[in-house]
């Protein structure tokens, strides 16, 4: 069972307002859900969102989660496996992508000059 994602036409997304920090991220760094909702306690869900980077933000520990992520790169730079002072790693720049499935570790994250990711979150189906 899926949460459904309501019809949406092209709109402007006001890019000043609607950002909140997730769940263990650091202030540096928010999210702002564009469609769905995902539930982590039931394991069902989806949701699409953006997630915003503040030049000089970074994560300290790997991440892992059990659902399936999708992350394009939108604007500025990431930097992916940095240590937990945002140092090291390997940079990418727009137009890259992942597709990660459930139970794999992932990051620390961190941008130099800030960034934009197009995410996309969901629970496999089958399982």
């Amino acid at each position: 069972m899926s949460i459904p994602k309501v019809h949406q036409e092209f709109e402007t997304l006001n890019m000043d307002e609607g950002w909140q920090v997730p769940p263990g991220y650091p202030p540096s760094i928010a999210e702002k859900i564009l469609s769905g909702s995902l539930d982590q306690e039931k394991k069902f869900g989806n949701r699409t969102r953006l997630l915003r980077f503040l030049p000089g933000a970074f994560t300290t520990e790997p991440f892992i989660h059990d659902y399936w992520e999708e992350v394009f790169l939108v604007t500025g730079d990431l930097v992916v496996g940095s240590d937990a002072e945002g140092k090291g790693g390997t940079p990418f720049l727009p137009f890259t992508y992942a597709c990660r499935p459930p139970g794999v570790d992932h990051g620390p994250f961190r941008s130099e000059q800030g960034c934009v990711l197009f995410e996309v979150h969901y629970y496999d189906p089958e399982n």
